[in-house]
């Protein structure tokens, strides 16, 4: 029963950190959590189907995930790569319409499930909440802007601008640099627009001039700056 309580009380201070409960009154965020379930997720499993209806928000306690979506040709699109303390399914629940996307895990994840009424009535009754929700939602948007101005570039610059969106978004700094998954080159492929060959031979010619060092699990950026200036 104490590793329980235990277990229980260490999820609920991970929560308490995501940047979205950041200055807000004790009282409110005891509030907003006190339902919170907390569950491991394997690897490629569906957290989340595109239309339906949401009931619950999502944070992010380790691991990653991917949102997607199909295009009309029904090949399926990777919109965004997200990890450790942030949130998705939240649209739903504000917007009161179905899910817009898919969420699959990418690696073992651990995520805290809100109940929707919970966030819905944080946000309404915290500015603060809404505000810092706001500002995910403008970077997030810088993102994809970012990445859709790329779309004319060259590979080797789309392919760079992939791995720093993903270091700049969850990226974990080391004494080596900074480490970000070692994804699978189809998710590189999907969110970059590239041909997974193309992908693959970016990437190797990026190995070979020592800008990112690549073990099975984890890919190391060392030096984040050099990358950016293979960038054109």
């Amino acid at each position: 029963m104490v590793d329980r309580l235990n277990t229980r009380e260490a999820s609920a201070e991970e929560i308490r950190s995501a940047p979205l409960f950041e200055g807000l009154p004790d009282s409110s965020i005891e509030r907003a959590t006190a339902q919170v379930v907390v569950r491991t997720h394997p690897s490629n499993q569906v957290i989340l189907l595109e239309n339906d209806w949401g009931s619950s928000v999502y944070f992010i306690l380790d691991g990653w995930v991917k949102i997607r979506t199909y295009n009309l040709d029904g090949k399926e699109v990777t919109l965004n790569i997200i990890g450790k303390g942030e949130l998705f399914g939240e649209m739903a629940p504000l917007e009161e319409v179905p899910r817009s996307t898919d969420v699959i895990t990418l690696v073992p994840t651990r995520i805290g499930n809100m109940p929707a009424s919970d966030f819905v009535h944080l946000i309404n009754t915290e500015p603060k909440a809404g505000i810092r929700l706001a500002q995910l939602m403008a970077r997030r948007l810088r993102q994809v802007n970012r990445r859709l101005r790329l779309r004319e570039s060259d590979s080797t610059s789309r392919v760079a601008d992939i791995l720093l969106f993903l270091a700049d978004g969850q990226g974990k700094r080391t004494t080596e640099g900074v480490e970000i998954p070692n994804l699978p080159h189809r998710e590189l492929s999907s969110l970059s627009g590239l041909a997974r060959e193309t992908v693959t031979r970016v990437l190797s010619k990026l190995e070979k001039k020592n800008l990112i060092v690549r073990d099975r699990d984890i890919l190391c950026i060392p030096d984040i700056h050099a990358l950016e200036r293979m960038m054109v």
